[in-house]
């Protein structure tokens, strides 16, 4: 009688004990024999487990490894290269902002020739801005210097400053004297006859292309104020310049783009010439060809 009240009350257990129903367990006598299987569910620890346990539980009381000396030197290392860099970077900047000021002075005086203004007189405003320039990229040198054979780390810090300048520069020596400015004349012009600071050729190439953007506009208000005969000078020296850029193997890069913009710069000096050709404007002298 005993066993089958005992296998009943383990088969009772058994079946509730998933489902902690208080309005069912309650009915289930308290027996002292039989422990809880609660409790059997959860194995002993050892003392050693527990002592794991809590030292981890803790995480803040273990002492974290010291970082090694060549580790910490390394990154020192690191921290004086970059407030250097970082220090070197704003003076460069510093500069090239006066660069930029001067650039926009002589952009400035150089719009006048549109208006027809006399050359000499529009030249002599601008010129007073070379000088300057030249100054500013000798300082603008001295900084880099100190800083040896990381010319092209911060090179791009100006050079859209410079491929401005020279498009300024080979535009005013064209309208002096008709003809291409060429690379060593805009680096003395610059003062940049230094190995460690030159001018690079991408920029020099670059701002020819900016100067060809130029010329469009030239010759229509030249034709309107009445010179005639300036379509048949710029287009010969826009062809020129187009036949000795196509002998360049450009990538597809920026330069290559302005390549391909100086194209329609030709194509609408060649308009214009052909509409002042076909209605006898055109003054007798060379063709474009000759």
């Amino acid at each position: 009688m005993k066993s089958a009240f005992r296998n009943a009350y383990c088969f009772t257990l058994s079946r509730y004990s998933l489902n902690p129903n208080p309005s069912i367990l309650h009915f289930i006598p308290y027996s002292r024999s039989f422990p809880s299987p609660v409790s059997k569910s959860i194995p002993p620890r050892s003392p050693l487990c527990l002592a794991l346990f809590s030292t981890t539980m803790a995480g803040g009381d273990s002492e974290s490894p010291l970082t090694s000396p060549s580790l910490e030197q390394q990154f020192e290392k690191f921290r004086v290269q970059l407030e250097d860099s970082g220090s070197l970077l704003e003076r460069i900047r510093a500069v090239v902002m006066e660069i930029e000021s001067a650039t926009r002075l002589m952009q400035a005086s150089l719009l006048l020739v549109h208006q027809s203004k006399p050359i000499p007189q529009v030249l002599e405003k601008a010129n007073a801005q070379i000088n300057v320039l030249k100054d500013l990229y000798s300082k603008l040198a001295e900084v880099v210097r100190e800083c040896p054979g990381q010319y092209y780390r911060y090179h791009g810090d100006w050079r859209s400053e410079t491929q401005m300048v020279v498009s300024l520069l080979a535009f005013m020596h064209w309208l002096e004297t008709g003809n291409l400015l060429l690379h060593t004349e805009a680096e003395e012009t610059l003062g940049l006859n230094d190995s460690d600071f030159a001018l690079d050729l991408e920029d020099y190439l670059v701002g020819i292309c900016f100067m060809s953007n130029e010329l469009p506009r030239y010759v229509v208000n030249q034709v309107t104020a009445g010179d005639y005969d300036c379509p048949r000078k710029v287009l010969r020296f826009l062809t020129d310049l187009h036949a000795a850029f196509r002998m360049l193997n450009l990538r597809n890069d920026f330069l290559r783009k302005k390549f391909d913009s100086m194209k329609y710069d030709l194509k609408r000096v060649e308009e214009v010439y052909y509409d002042v050709k076909i209605r006898g404007l055109a003054t007798t002298g060379d063709s474009v060809g000759d």
